[in-house]
């Protein structure tokens, strides 16, 4: 009969403690469902998936001294953990402006932040870019705290749909924004070899450039389409088979992460957007205002510690970090996505 009831389906049993397949893990997918089993994925030392655990929250409140009546930016507001401690020392007094480029999970971390009762009172989250900040401030006045994390969000990487890991298959894409811009398939499709090399080298300093960029392009002109994160794997696999089989797997694994990391850089012009966002930084801050940097690979520390070194010598800042703040012992064991972290600090004069 059409108006049969239809019978009611019951959702996949959660397979094990800590399913493989990312849209298997509808318990962690659900943390305020399912807080026990989110818990338990923390305590074994992983974040669940689509979340992100925030690194060096301590040491950063530590540097920005933020206090009631403040106004501050979290320039890349990602899923929002640090945002939320900025927002508690503020204590509804102040205002923190928060920007991010991801259309995907900015409306989710703004609704999170709104439950926990963080309105446009006290919070205004933008979608835009963080070197953009020369549009924040006519509307903000001059910054007292600003945090730029320039990591990548563990809900981003997690989401095969997203093609920033290797790990799983997906589209080759790793845009932080997939509406804007061309994706990394679409890059590879028109790079040159040398170019190709070049990019693994300064993006990523992958000791194996010339071997990879060739393979990759002779995978190309033999009418080989790369558009998923399993066929560039593959491809980096072929490449490094000269490698002694007892290091093979150790090296292969290195390399994809390193020519991932250097192509999500390149499709995103990281470096240049961080190049504009520190030239723009000092005249967003207010007198004594203060900032923190937390950078993931060393091009990206380079240039911060530049720009602070560069700002200090002109008398721009006052004070910077004498040396980069690492992640405790403590925290790269609990949070092994925070081993390569290194946190710089600035004081404008």
């Amino acid at each position: 009969m059409d108006n049969q009831e239809q019978k009611h389906q019951r959702r996949p049993r959660y397979k094990g403690t800590h399913p493989k397949a990312f849209k298997d893990k509808y318990k962690e997918l659900q943390p305020e469902l399912y807080a026990d089993a989110v818990a338990k994925v923390i305590q074994k030392g992983n974040t669940p998936a689509g979340m992100h655990r925030s690194i060096c929250v301590k040491e950063i409140l530590d540097i920005l001294q933020i206090t009631p009546g403040q106004t501050g930016l979290d320039a890349t507001l990602g899923y929002g953990g640090h945002t939320l401690e900025m927002l508690k020392c503020l204590d509804s007094k102040g205002h923190l402006y928060a920007t991010d480029v991801d259309p995907i999970e900015l409306p989710k971390t703004r609704e999170r932040l709104e439950r926990l009762g963080y309105g446009p009172e006290i919070l205004t989250v933008k979608q835009t870019n963080f070197s953009n900040i020369d549009q924040i401030t006519p509307e903000s006045g001059p910054l007292d705290f600003i945090l730029a994390d320039l990591g990548v969000s563990s809900m981003q990487i997690d989401n095969p749909d997203r093609g920033f890991s290797f790990k799983t298959e997906g589209p080759l894409d790793l845009r932080l924004n997939p509406s804007k811009g061309i994706s990394a398939a679409d890059r590879l499709k028109t790079i040159s070899q040398d170019e190709l090399q070049g990019m693994l080298l300064e993006n990523a300093d992958e000791p194996h450039s010339a071997e990879i960029s060739r393979a990759i392009i002779s995978a190309i002109k033999k009418g080989e389409d790369i558009l998923t994160t399993n066929q560039l794997q593959q491809i980096i696999k072929d490449a490094l088979k000269f490698i002694p089989e007892k290091e093979r797997n150790d090296e292969v694994k290195k390399s994809c992460q390193r020519c991932f990391q250097a192509l999500r850089i390149d499709v995103n012009n990281e470096f240049e957007v961080l190049y504009t966002f520190l030239e723009k930084l000092p005249a967003a801050m207010a007198e004594g205002g203060r900032v923190a940097i937390l950078t993931f690979h060393s091009g990206e520390d380079r240039l911060v510690k530049k720009s602070f070194k560069r700002f200090y010598r002109e008398g721009i800042y006052k004070e910077i970090a004498p040396e980069a703040i690492r992640p405790s012992a403590a925290e790269c064991n609990s949070n092994g996505r925070a081993r390569c972290a290194k946190l710089r600090w600035a004081i404008k004069a």
